[in-house]
Formats: structure tokens, C-alpha cells, sequence
């Protein structure tokens, strides 16, 4: 299905990329990348972790720079509206399989997915890459406190630990925000090298 049956072309009878049809639904290509960078972030934070000895500050900040840099290449790579929404989906049976991951707090992060989702497209649509950042930037501040949420249900008895936990995901979401613009870098980059087209 489409949203409109019309293309235009250049002078050279050529259909120009910007008036290409736009696929309304979900096709297996972007469902495809969407699986391997969840399984890559999920992958490659788990590497940084048990490579850094376990968790710590420079562990902390890395694995998150890599885990937001990858999700924003992601949404350069699926520019579609629920991207996140069934990124979150993917990444959950990631995680799942590979570490037992808890299921709890899989429905606010649903909703953290679909708002952001909402939002980029309030911000300006996927096209432009203010509205993106502004997505992945609030999608990780939400996952942090639905994350901080469970942790004060679980360690409300134990404010010690509970405030352990808060400084362990500010540090982490230190590491998203630096994420954010190294994302944008390699995306610049990898248009260079014209794996990222658009």
C-alpha cells in the first residue's frame, strides 16, 4: 500500500528519491534492522560491561554511548513512525533470551516508546534530526526513571541502595547524552561512506 500513486522525475526522465512513494506499512528490510540493532546494543553492552571487569563509571558511560549512538543510527536507518515503540518490542525479547531479562517494567516502556514515537512527530517528523535527538533523548530519560521506579518498589526498604541505584543511572544517562552526539557523528559519517542514503 501506498500514500500516493504519483512520482516525479528529473529532465532525465529519472524519479527523483525525495518523490518516491511512501511505504505506509512496515516492510521485512526495516524489520530486519530493527532485530539487529537490538541484538547489537543488547550485544555490545554486555561485551563493554564484562570486558570493563563489571559495572563502573568509565563502563557506565561507555556502554551507554554505544547503546544511544546505535539507536540513533537505527532511527536514520527506520524513519517511520513506532520505530521505538517496536524497537522496545525487539529488544525485550532480546533481552529476554539472552539475559532473563525482567518483564515488568516492559509495559511503561512501551509507553515511553510510543510517546517519544508521538513526539518526534509533534517535533517535525522523522525527517528532521532535531526531532530525532529530542525522541531518543526523552525515550532514555523515560526508561531511566520507569528503571528508577522499580528499583524504589523493590528498595524502598533500603533507601541506601535505592540511592545507589540513582547514581548509577545518572551516570549512565550522562553516557546517553554524549551518545547523542556522538550518534550524529557516525551518521554523517556513514552518509559519507553512503550506507545511509536519506
Amino acid at each position: 500500500m501506498i500514500q500516493s500513486d504519483s512520482a516525479a522525475v528529473n529532465s532525465d526522465g529519472m524519479i527523483m528519491p525525495e518523490h518516491l512513494p511512501k511505504k505506509r506499512y512496515w516492510q521485512v528490510r526495516e524489520l530486519i534492522v530493527i532485530g539487529i540493532f537490538a541484538a547489537l546494543i543488547k550485544v555490545s553492552t554486555l561485551l563493554i560491561a564484562i570486558a570493563g571487569g563489571s559495572m563502573n563509571p568509565v563502563t557506565l558511560v561507555l556502554k551507554n554511548i554505544v547503546a544511544t549512538s546505535l539507536l540513533v543510527v537505527l532511527l536514520y536507518k527506520v524513519r517511520k513512525f513506532g520505530v521505538l515503540t517496536l524497537f522496545v518490542m525487539v529488544s525485550s525479547v532480546v533481552s529476554l533470551l539472552l539475559m532473563g531479562g525482567n518483564m515488568i517494567t516492559v509495559p511503561g516502556m512501551l509507553i515511553a516508546g510510543l510517546v517519544c514515537d508521538c513526539l518526534i512527530v509533534v517535533a517535525g517528523g522523522y525527517k528532521r534530526t532535531w526531532s530525532l535527538i529530542a525522541g531518543i533523548g526523552l525515550f532514555d530519560f523515560l526508561s531511566r526513571a520507569i528503571t528508577l521506579g522499580y528499583s524504589y518498589l523493590t528498595f524502598r526498604e533500603e533507601p541506601k541502595l535505592f540511592i545507589m541505584g540513582v547514581i548509577v543511572v545518572t551516570i549512565g544517562y550522562l553516557g546517553c547524552l554524549l551518545g547523542l552526539g556522538s550518534g550524529v557523528f557516525f551518521v554523517k559519517e556513514l552518509k559519507h561512506a553512503g550506507i545511509i542514503r536519506e
